[in-house]
């Protein structure tokens, strides 16, 4: 998987800023007026774009959350993804949140899953089961599988995953963006201790969404 520097707006949004941009630009030449749509627009999609860097906490055995947004569910589940009972840990982002995606923990990508589906909310519970989705199941250096699950939404029609079976991810590490509001589900073992509760607001990569069992 390729990094690139860091350059606080993603660069998944380089291409509809500047349509945006030139879009108000010529607006403004003819008639300021009638331009201020066009740079409400503009400044909507600067602030959705917006990829600003975290402080990655360093605690043992910490799961982190993988977006920006509001838990909607903690409960067991079924991760058809690793074949295993798990502890599902839901997070909806709204169009206001930051999309990028960052990876919970460290580890090795076992497989990555996309599955083409349906755009209903994606704060509805079939959301997890008919939307279209993109799965990435990780395995940690202690043999735990953290599973999670980019899940597209209402209004978004595009989900962007970087990584590929083989790849080693850090916690923290960026590794996918979905456009325009959506959740993503993280799949956790049965002994883990989780953090937050229904309705806490979390933030990708600072957020400690759970702590894994810790061998020895």
């Amino acid at each position: 998987m390729r990094n690139y520097p860091h350059p606080i707006i993603a660069r998944e949004g380089w291409p509809f800023l500047a349509i945006s941009l030139v879009l108000a630009l010529a607006a403004s030449a003819w008639c300021v007026t009638w331009s201020i749509p066009l740079w409400i627009i503009f400044v909507f999609v600067l602030q959705f774009f917006r990829d600003p860097p975290r402080e990655i906490p360093q605690e043992a055995g910490a799961v982190l959350s993988a977006c920006d947004g509001r838990v909607i569910k903690v409960e067991r589940a079924q991760d058809v993804y690793a074949g295993r009972e798990a502890v599902l840990v839901s997070v909806f982002m709204n169009v206001f949140n930051v999309h990028s995606n960052r990876s919970p923990t460290d580890g090795t990508v076992e497989k990555v899953q996309y599955f083409p589906g349906k755009f209903v909310n994606a704060d509805l519970d079939k959301a997890s089961a008919e939307n279209e989705r993109n799965a990435v199941v990780l395995k940690t250096a202690d043999g735990q599988t953290v599973t999670f699950v980019q899940v597209a939404g209402l209004i978004a029609r595009r989900i962007l995953c970087y990584v590929k079976a083989g790849d080693q991810l850090a916690h923290g590490q960026r590794y996918g963006f979905i456009r325009f509001g959506s959740r993503v589900d993280v799949y956790l073992p049965l002994d883990a201790t989780v953090k937050v509760s229904i309705g806490d607001k979390v933030s990708a990569t600072s957020t400690i969404l759970a702590i894994l069992p810790q061998n020895g």
